[in-house]
């Protein structure tokens, strides 16, 4: 029997590609994976490699491509009726060996980076709101003391009412942060190279500045910028140095855009503090001092989708395939050919 009899003449031929196979039921679930099948021929089978005769014939049948974290990149040539990729994750072209091939040949793709910023969005929004209000700094003082810390000075700047925030990047996380910001009763200043000064389109509420201002002027310093040649290390001495004293950094983008050195040496002065979600490199070192630093806060990159936030992104992925399906474009497209 060939891989295709059987199937339903009207309905693509889709081909799931992650690793382990165990995300598929994590991100979709029942109630996912059934609306895939109601809309797609949905190949049965994970595919997690390339180099097998039975991994190849399915992809052969591939005309759309449902993959995720793990997907291996694969070669255009296994891939010959393949028009689309719908892809759990933030950027599909890693899943491509040669992506700029398959967007000539007509392939088009989309990922699920929206569905994946509403949870760091909302990381970022409840640190920012703790920082101003010194929790962990009271926490900590709280355990030590085994008493209330009091109106004292640990507790004077407290608050989240007319203080400052500053968010770098204009990314999707960077502005669903200032959205999420707006109900309250806090200024919002934003700093990415294309905005001029001044107030934001579509962003009501936050005004537009240069870094150094945006860093001076802010109680929290909330990063969202992508890591690239630019912005490597773009969080610099003299930028930590512009920060007001009692400020707090928090880094959910990645380790890299701050100078991690720089950084250590204001988080030892104890002037500043630090909620870092990512690190360079990730976990830290076991003898860095990031771990014992008392006015620091380490998680380990859960920022993201864990959880039953993966669900998100797999209601994002099937809404993506039930418009391919229906011979629509896709709400949430990425460019084939990286810019």
């Amino acid at each position: 029997m060939s891989a295709t009899s059987g199937r339903a003449a009207d309905r693509p031929r889709a081909v799931l590609a992650f690793d382990p196979p165990a995300l598929v039921e994590r991100i979709f679930g029942a109630d996912g994976l059934e609306r895939l099948r109601a809309v797609v021929d949905l190949d049965p089978e994970v595919v997690v490699e390339h180099g097998s005769g039975a991994a190849r014939r399915r992809l052969a049948d591939a005309e759309l491509l449902v993959a995720g974290w793990g997907a291996p990149a694969l070669p255009t040539e296994l891939l010959p009726r393949l028009r689309a990729v719908a892809y759990a994750g933030g950027v599909a072209r890693t899943c491509l060996a040669d992506p700029a091939m398959l967007a000539a040949r007509g392939v088009t793709a989309s990922n699920a980076r929206a569905a994946n910023a509403v949870p760091v969005a909302e990381y970022a929004l409840a640190m920012i709101l703790l920082a101003n209000k010194k929790v962990h700094a009271a926490e900590r003082a709280y355990r030590e003391r085994r008493a209330a810390p009091g109106a004292d000075r640990l507790l004077a700047g407290a608050g989240n009412y007319r203080r400052t925030v500053g968010v770098v990047g204009a990314s999707l996380v960077g502005r669903r942060v200032v959205e999420l910001l707006r109900p309250f009763d806090l200024d919002v200043l934003l700093y990415s190279p294309e905005l001029a000064p001044g107030p934001v389109p579509g962003l009501p509420g936050a005004l537009a500045a240069g870094l150094d201002e945006v860093a001076a002027r802010s109680d929290v310093l909330s990063l969202h910028q992508p890591l690239t040649p630019e912005t490597a290390g773009q969080i610099d001495a003299r930028v930590l140095a512009l920060m007001p004293d009692g400020a707090t950094l928090v880094n959910t983008a990645r380790g890299g855009v701050v100078d991690g050195e720089a950084l250590l040496a204001e988080l030892r002065t104890g002037r500043i503090d630090a909620v870092l979600d990512v690190t360079d490199p990730e976990p830290p070192p076991p003898d860095s001092e990031l771990w014992s630093l008392p006015n620091v806060v380490l998680t380990p990159h859960l920022a993201g989708s864990t959880g039953t936030e993966l669900r998100r992104i797999g209601d994002s992925v099937v809404a993506e395939v039930e418009r391919f399906a229906h011979g629509l474009p896709f709400a949430h497209p990425e460019e084939l050919v990286a810019s």
